[in-house]
């Protein structure tokens, strides 16, 4: 809420953010149909870290060293599109169980939509619009949202430290992660790219939204993992593995759409 009053909201921003929020709705669903990819990433967990990527911290850092100013609504937008989905469906699908012949229950999605802290933010920041106090409030909002990163940034970092002083599990990765892992940095930045070529996006705006497509998994599955009590070693294992091979795919990816085009 803090970031959207800070940087305030146009259309490249909101169209950025839908692609964003529908590209993993639409994986995640695509994922749950087919029984073969179902099998390999075979919890939400794996889906979750495989398709939310660390947009706030590193991505928006990156498209702003790298990319011209004009494109940095549209790497906001995807990284509101990725934190909304995050934030509303995250704990509502990490807390139930896969069965290949389970159905999500669109009633439990629709309040689960309805009840989450990220709906209620974005209906926030449209009443502070409307009464057009967006500038005094985001202000206000800022001091405490650069807090919650520093205590977001101090419970990975405690995660990862207990992960990192078991040297013998930190690259014994099992299927599930590796094909979390190929999503997260290969599949997903492939798909996104076919997206926006579909929708005829320019270079500039396929670039920033590709980009933020590439990072490795987001803080906030750690986040969610620990406040549930779920799969906290494998949603830790797979943002650690996502940070370091990133090192190599950022700048391939960077690469490749420089000299593409």
């Amino acid at each position: 809420m803090g970031l959207l009053l800070k940087e305030g909201i146009d259309f490249d921003l909101i169209k950025s953010a839908i692609l964003a929020f529908v590209s993993i709705g639409f994986l995640l669903m695509f994922i749950n149909l087919i029984p073969f990819l179902q099998k390999r990433l075979n919890n939400y967990s794996l889906q979750l870290a495989g398709l939310i990527g660390n947009t706030s911290f590193l991505g928006i850092p990156i498209a702003i060293a790298l990319l011209p100013t004009k494109t940095i609504n549209f790497t906001i937008g995807f990284d509101l599109g990725t934190t909304l989905f995050a934030w509303i469906f995250g704990p509502f699908l990490l807390k139930k169980q896969i069965n290949i012949s389970d159905q999500l229950n669109f009633k439990e999605l629709t309040n689960a939509l309805i009840n989450s802290p990220a709906s209620r933010g974005v209906i926030g920041v449209l009443i502070l619009y409307f009464f057009k106090l967006e500038e005094i409030v985001g202000n206000y909002l800022w001091i405490p949202a650069r807090i919650v990163i520093v205590l977001a940034i101090i419970t990975v970092g405690t995660r990862l430290g207990i992960i990192t002083n078991n040297k013998t599990k930190i690259f014994k990765l099992n299927k599930g992660i590796k094909y979390s892992i190929f999503l997260k940095l290969i599949f997903l930045p492939l798909f996104i790219y076919f997206v926006c070529k579909f929708f005829n996006f320019d270079h500039y705006q396929i670039s920033a939204i590709i980009l933020q497509a590439g990072t490795p998994t987001a803080i906030s599955t750690i986040l969610m993992a620990e406040s549930y009590k779920i799969k906290q070693e494998t949603a830790a294992k797979i943002l650690f593995a996502t940070t370091l091979i990133s090192i190599f795919t950022i700048p391939t990816i960077t690469f490749l759409i420089t000299g593409y085009y």
